[in-house]
């Protein structure tokens, strides 16, 4: 008899709503259908890097998972193989350690990786599979900024979170004739702030995609005031920024051994403070944070995850490698894991920002 197929699962990146779905899903099926024996590795790419991260993962373990936010893996932004943290003689050095992946990889006996994440871990799947590693991907983030998927679980959770928070700024602006501005996730790519601005009924949405002036936004405002409407709500994207200004920057790639990637935020007050300027009225600034990533997926986002899951393990049964799911249309496809190392952006030009506009919705452009 031919041996039992061992597969490894991790998640990486930033938590979202989905990721206890996924894996409910992927070792469901491949108990069930295919036979497979799962091997968590917590914490993302860390698990593959010390000698105790990782553990037998059973149809057990996902009893009750689906709805739970989070993952029970534990999750990482900073454990990338590549770019690995040590220190040397007091300083904190970034090293290539992804041969100790690789052998890790193989010590625990592993016919294949499932990794599930967003561009930076599915980028280290692609390197690592470069390396002989059998990697497969699901994609996840709120942020929906990957190429090769329509969408991304995650989003539809995040995105329904941003837009109740609009409709709870509307009340409390109204009541106290104030601009509120809401600052959302989403970095480079602006579809959380739009999909949001626009389901809330937002006056200005400020998207990375469209650098803003502030004058189109003060004209708004004051157009605004005219008609009697004494209070408006303006959505920022955190990865905003005005016409030859800078990203708001919290944290930069080197200020973190490990991490790789900018941590963005404070684009909100960067709008607030230039509008506070022109305009009577008060401004204020809510930042969402983290609230956007936490609690359980909504219906669509279990739906989607479930199907990832699902479709993942039909691409190991086929072995095909260097591959992840994706959603094209209304299918999940097998798409080349080369494809995601580009982010997704809003098109300007697009059907939704022509649609806002039409609406009234200033960019801060025009």
């Amino acid at each position: 008899m031919a041996r039992t197929k061992r597969l490894g699962v991790l998640t990486g990146g930033g938590d979202c709503p989905g990721l206890n779905a996924l894996i409910r899903a992927v070792v469901k099926r491949g108990t069930h259908e295919f036979g497979y024996e799962f091997v968590g590795i917590e914490n993302g790419y860390e698990g593959l890097m010390v000698p105790d991260g990782a553990w037998p993962l059973t149809l057990e373990h996902t009893r009750g998972i689906l709805p739970k936010g989070g993952t029970i893996l534990g999750t990482s932004n900073k454990a990338n193989p590549f770019l690995w943290a040590e220190k040397e003689d007091g300083r904190w050095v970034e090293r290539d350690r992804s041969d100790v992946a690789v052998r890790r990889y193989h010590e625990l006996g592993l016919d294949g990786l499932i990794c599930i994440g967003g561009d930076g871990t599915l980028s280290i799947a692609h390197r690592l599979a470069a390396k002989g590693v059998n990697v497969v991907g699901c994609p996840k983030t709120i942020d929906n900024d990957l190429t090769g998927t329509d969408q991304t679980f995650g989003f539809d959770t995040a995105r329904a979170i941003c837009t109740e928070a609009v409709d709870r700024l509307h009340t409390t602006a109204e009541s106290h004739q104030r601009v509120m501005v809401l600052e959302v996730m989403g970095r480079y790519a602006g579809f959380l702030a739009l999909h949001s601005g626009l389901a809330g009924g937002a006056d200005v949405i400020l998207i990375p995609e469209i650098p803003y002036r502030v004058e189109p936004i003060v004209e708004r405002l004051h157009r605004r005031h005219v008609r009697k409407r004494s209070f408006s709500i303006i959505v920022v994207s955190e990865g905003a920024r005005p016409v030859g200004g800078e990203l708001s920057i919290v944290e930069r790639a080197e200020d973190v051994p490990g991490r790789g990637v900018v941590r963005l935020g404070g684009a909100g007050k960067v709008a607030a403070d230039m509008i506070a300027k022109h305009i009577d009225a008060e401004v204020r600034v809510t930042v969402l944070g983290h609230l956007q990533r936490g609690g359980g997926p909504t219906a669509a986002d279990r739906l989607l995850a479930t199907r990832f899951g699902c479709k993942v393990l039909d691409l190991v049964a086929e072995g095909l490698w260097d591959h992840m799911v994706g959603l094209r249309g209304s299918e999940v496809v097998p798409v080349p894991l080369s494809q995601t190392t580009k982010e997704r952006k809003v098109d300007p030009n697009g059907e939704l920002v022509r649609f806002a506009r039409s609406l009234g919705i200033c960019f801060g452009d025009a």
